[in-house]
């Protein structure tokens, strides 16, 4: 559903949060015409396209998506909200508002671990959030990114998470968090090109980074960073689009890219390979065109 307005998962071998093998979720977003409340699911096990299957509790735009083994978590997002959704991957329907943010912000990365959510910067702040998965509850401050930005983009490892470029400006920060106890993120390499607006993607070994906003203009670029190693990014192909606020998912395979903004509104459901390096194929639809939502899989 449109409201007027301004512009996980089944585990997959390693046990992640971040990697999905049945269906990747895009939800809430925004287009020129307003924000969405849509809940929508595609298939990670074969090309096709989105069906709606429900609604967050508030439509807005740039929200952080969380994936438990059960779960799909919707978190912040325009205005400022601290709204944490919470909806069921087991059945189609709407999420119910299970917590909040320890501020609210909006254009915010999201990150998994097996226990934990969490949503790092937006809106020009630097605070690391986390809730549990095993209880609705609020979420608490837990550290702080190395700069405060927004419209940053999340990767996540089983041990670690990665908040990657923002602004206000263009960054090509990739900063680095433990799961495993709580504290500030260092800065561990740079993207191939400071950037803002990107969809974030994680296989089980790398980081992915995937179109933005850059100084240049509009980006197709995939960008690729080591779990094992601290470094830089280095690009390993290019999306069909140029384009920013696309909203990323992960199966154990493929990186996933949805809708997004290329000059206008995308609906485009775009895929590329883990295994080997190489330029993303169109696979499929969103229901409507419209970018900044977030992403989860199951």
């Amino acid at each position: 559903m449109l409201v007027s307005g301004a512009l996980s998962l089944t585990p997959s071998a390693a046990g992640s949060q971040f990697q999905g093998t049945n269906y990747g979720y895009h939800s809430a977003g925004n287009n020129s015409a307003g924000y969405f409340n849509n809940i929508e699911k595609y298939s990670l096990s074969s090309d096709a396209n989105a069906t709606d299957v429900g609604d967050v509790t508030a439509s807005r735009g740039e929200p952080a998506g969380q994936s438990s083994t059960t779960d799909g978590y919707t978190s912040g997002g325009e205005s400022n909200t601290t709204i944490i959704d919470k909806f069921s991957f087991s059945a189609d329907g709407n999420a119910s508002d299970v917590g909040d943010l320890s501020v609210g912000r909006y254009g915010v990365a999201g990150h998994s671990s097996s226990t934990y959510g969490y949503t790092s910067g937006g809106a020009g702040s630097n605070v690391i959030d986390k809730f549990t998965f095993s209880a609705d509850a609020n979420a608490t401050d837990v550290g702080n990114l190395t700069v405060a930005r927004g419209q940053t983009t999340g990767q996540s490892s089983s041990t670690y998470g990665y908040t990657t470029g923002g602004d206000s400006g263009f960054y090509d920060i990739i900063d680095k968090f433990s799961f495993s106890v709580d504290g500030n993120s260092t800065d561990v390499g740079n993207l191939t090109v400071a950037k803002t607006q990107s969809s974030g993607q994680s296989s089980a070994d790398y980081g992915y980074s995937s179109s933005g906003n850059t100084s240049g203009g509009l980006s197709n670029v995939i960008d690729k960073f080591s779990f094992s190693s601290d470094g830089n990014a280095t690009d390993v192909g290019d999306l069909t689009q140029n384009k920013r606020f696309a909203t990323g998912s992960s199966s154990t395979t493929y990186g996933y890219a949805s809708g997004g903004y290329t000059g206008s509104w995308s609906n485009v459901i775009e895929k590329f390979s883990f295994s080997s390096d190489g330029n993303a194929t169109d696979v499929g639809d969103i229901t409507s065109s419209r970018g900044g939502a977030a992403g989860q899989q199951y």
